[in-house]
């Protein structure tokens, strides 16, 4: 499954549709009608995709910075959360900054009082703030640019 990593694609600004449980038909149609890259785990699904013209690519990592380093080596993808063109995790849409007053009655109390930037779903509504899991994303971050480095120099 590639859940996580969807998430993580999305806060990097990519547009990201993911099923776990389409059947691999629908999979390619999607894909190819939406010209989106296949992005799987399964490699019968990958050579099924590109003997249909999909353009697809096999994960080969085993943890979320390797998966994260892989694509960001095939597909040039920057390694480092923009907010100006970051994706919800859940839902896929765009993410706005949000004026912290107009969430005074929204979020918990300690959390307004010790952040003061936030970001909206401009779909689900859902809220975001770099809050303590901050350090959690940017340390997998900056071990997916070193998984990368290590990839560039073998190649």
């Amino acid at each position: 499954m590639l859940g996580k990593l969807t998430r993580w694609l999305r806060m990097l600004g990519q547009d990201v549709e993911y099923s776990n449980n389409a059947e691999d038909s629908k999979l390619l149609a999607a894909a190819k009608s939406e010209d989106r890259i296949l992005l799987t785990r399964d490699f019968e699904l990958y050579q099924r995709a590109l003997g249909k013209g999909v353009d697809a690519f096999y994960l080969e990592g085993s943890t979320g910075e390797e998966k994260l380093a892989e694509l960001a080596k095939r597909y040039g993808i920057p390694l480092e959360i923009d907010m100006s063109i970051s994706r919800c995790p859940k839902c896929n849409s765009l993410v706005k900054p949000v004026p912290q007053e107009k969430l005074a009655e929204t979020i918990e109390k300690n959390t307004f009082e010790h952040y003061n930037e936030f970001w909206q779903c401009s779909k689900c509504g859902q809220i975001y703030w770099q809050g303590a899991h901050w350090t959690r994303i940017k340390k997998s971050l900056e071990t997916a640019r070193e998984i990368l480095k290590k990839q560039e120099k073998k190649s």
